[in-house]
């Protein structure tokens, strides 16, 4: 299936999404691409609140989409694997069968089934900024990836036959 496929199956059923990713075969490269994916979304999403703070704060946007950038394309991607891995070491402490590579596949693909709600915050946090509705979309994305992620894990962590 299209990853846009996936993406919208996610939201209705994300252990069904995960047992057929983890059918597919273990491809680190798969997984590097979700993660990538998802990195390089979150930097574009937060393109139109990098415009605000430029405009109302009179300073340069060059500089700081180029922070933006390192942070979502270089560090944010290693921090990741770093979660993964202590996420994996957690389900093994509560009984986890799974590996290490299901254990980043959840995270990575809880996190690229979230980006419509990401490209809404940054929407919200460029055109509306800072209030109440930005403080809702983000517990929204929050409350929606704890989901996911809770489910994908769960689903990656279960005994196989």
């Amino acid at each position: 299936m299209a990853v846009t496929t996936d993406i919208i199956a996610t939201w209705r059923g994300p252990r069904q999404v995960m047992r057929r990713l983890l059918a597919m075969g273990q491809r680190e490269d798969r997984a590097l691409a979700f993660a990538m994916a998802f990195c390089v979304i979150s930097f574009i999403a937060q393109m139109p609140s990098l415009a605000r703070k430029a405009h109302l704060e009179g300073v340069e946007l060059n500089p700081l989409l180029g922070g933006a950038l390192l942070g979502a394309v270089i560090i944010l991607p290693l921090m990741l694997y770093v979660v993964a891995a202590i996420s994996r070491l957690v389900a093994r402490v509560f009984g986890g069968q799974g590996t290490w590579y299901g254990a980043r596949l959840a995270l990575f693909w809880s996190l690229l089934a979230t980006t419509p709600l990401v490209l809404l915050r940054g929407l919200v946090a460029g055109f509306i900024g800072p209030g109440p509705v930005q403080f809702g979309v983000d517990a929204l994305w929050l409350v929606v990836f704890l989901w996911f992620w809770v489910f994908t894990l769960h689903e990656s962590e279960a005994p196989r036959p």
